[in-house]
């Protein structure tokens, strides 16, 4: 395990392996650089590239500060940049690829950008969370009701069936991963807020995004998930789509299908735009 001090002077945990250019692991909601799906994605990409699997704050061996703030976990990921050397790829999951955006809009030397199904929500017709999710699941961190977080976490943002929160239960390893992250849930419900209302992105969204970006999608994803991905490559200046079968990251990340699409995007040496589908 190595650390960087961000610029607020938290500790930032993170595993780097391989060799080649730098490739940053940003991980999503519940998930940790420990995650044993991130894990075999970093063993993966490791034969090409020098992986940097870090923990975002608040998780495993991260740190964490007194107020949660985006521009913080952005400082973050700028700190670890620049301890790959100035400059990298990055691939973000879910709520980590809104946080890799972000950080490519504040200017981050990102040379290329993988986002990986962010939970944008843009029609009308898809179910939606709560309009006060934000505030629930930030509440019920406060008192202290982590159980009760990851319930409404899943079912009213992820729209997960209560069921399947029961099953995870009933499995101790995988339930106290996730009890250990579960107070980092309001930081994924404040990076995703405003996107899943069932809403057209912003016009002005992505616009400043102008490094070559892949949106990857499963096409087993839910029709959600898919149908964001759809909208946000179509106002990436330099967006490129790929649905393929196993990019889907719902269940368990596959995670030799998503490496070896990593692969071929990263080291593409034009910047030509395409889209890509298989049915």
């Amino acid at each position: 395990m190595n650390t960087i001090i961000s610029r607020d002077g938290t500790n930032i945990a993170y595993d780097k392996m391989g060799q080649g250019p730098a490739l940053i692991l940003v991980a999503g909601a519940f998930s940790y650089r420990k995650f044993p799906g991130q894990v075999q994605l970093a063993k993966e990409l490791s034969d090409q590239f020098t992986v940097y699997n870090y923990d975002r704050r608040g998780r495993g061996d991260s740190g964490d500060g007194e107020r949660y703030a985006i521009e913080r976990e952005i400082q973050d990921l700028e700190a670890l940049i620049e301890e790959a050397g100035g400059k990298a790829y990055v691939w973000g999951l879910s709520s980590g690829a809104v946080l890799a955006m972000k950080a490519a809009e504040n200017g981050a030397k990102i040379t290329k950008l993988a986002l990986h199904e962010p939970p944008f929500i843009v029609n009308a017709s898809d179910r939606t969370p709560p309009v006060d999710f934000l505030d629930q699941v930030t509440r019920l961190i406060a008192e202290e009701k982590r159980a009760e977080a990851i319930k409404y976490f899943m079912t009213q943002g992820m729209g997960a069936p209560a069921f399947v929160v029961s099953m995870m239960r009933m499995m101790p390893g995988v339930w106290a991963n996730l009890m250990s992250v579960a107070h980092t849930l309001p930081y994924d419900a404040q990076l995703m807020q405003g996107y899943m209302s069932g809403k057209s992105l912003p016009p002005h969204f992505g616009k400043k995004i102008i490094q070559p970006s892949l949106v990857l999608e499963g096409i087993e994803s839910p029709s959600a998930l898919r149908s964001g991905a759809h909208a946000l490559a179509s106002i990436l200046p330099n967006g490129e789509l790929r649905s393929k079968k196993g990019l889907g990251h719902t269940k368990k990340l596959n995670a030799k299908r998503i490496a070896s699409e990593l692969k071929a995007f990263f080291d593409q040496d034009s910047d030509v735009v395409s889209t890509v589908q298989e049915r």
